[in-house]
């Protein structure tokens, strides 16, 4: 499966913000990567080039290349509704983005790793596609001979379930529910979902 690894700090300096989570070595150096980072004068980004940023942003946040992005775009501008805010909510009801927001996992890189390897369940199937989009109503669960896995519990040890309004959570079972499409003002990302719309309409 291709994914970014690339070093993750060196692409939250190019957007000047955490955009994997925190980060103490981003904190330390908040200026763009690069030799001159700190003092070089930058040229003003032209209107293609902002709207190809904040592209670039989602991807990165969201860990999609650049097939599967075009890919929910185009299911996004089918879709009824606002493009762009649909585009989002495609993003979030993935599945590795859902086993984050549940807290399962610290991250999305390594809630796609525990779906690859079959650690969670979907409506009580095991389920190893981290790209699947979860349907509101379906059920996420950590699968039973994986319970105890570390990386499982010490993210569980650590969230707050009561984060996201439009996911419950059983931790006596370890299974949460998605239970509705977030809207725009409820997804917590500070992405420029026009830019997006703008880019892809020329």
């Amino acid at each position: 499966m291709a994914r970014y690894t690339g070093p993750k700090t060196r692409i939250a300096r190019r957007f000047e913000e955490p955009i994997y989570g925190p980060d103490k070595y981003f904190e330390k150096r908040k200026f763009p990567p690069g030799q001159h980072g700190a003092t070089k004068k930058r040229k003003k980004s032209s209107e293609y080039g902002i709207q190809l940023r904040e592209k670039q942003k989602a991807k990165y946040t969201y860990g999609v290349l650049e097939r599967q992005f075009a890919n929910l775009f185009g299911k996004a501008s089918s879709s009824k509704g606002i493009t762009g805010e649909v585009l989002l909510q495609l993003l979030e009801s993935r599945m590795d983005n859902l086993v984050f927001r549940l807290g399962i996992a610290p991250s999305r890189d390594a809630a796609r790793q525990l779906v690859s390897h079959c650690h969670i369940t979907l409506n009580g199937i095991v389920h190893n596609i981290p790209s699947t989009i979860v349907k509101p109503g379906d059920i996420i669960g950590v699968r039973e001979r994986s319970k105890s896995l570390m990386v499982i519990t010490e993210a569980l040890s650590t969230v707050r379930h009561t984060r996201f309004s439009w996911l419950s959570w059983d931790n006596s079972l370890m299974t949460g529910k998605y239970m509705n499409v977030p809207e725009r003002s409820e997804i917590p990302e500070n992405i420029k979902e026009q830019l997006i719309v703008e880019l892809y309409s020329k």
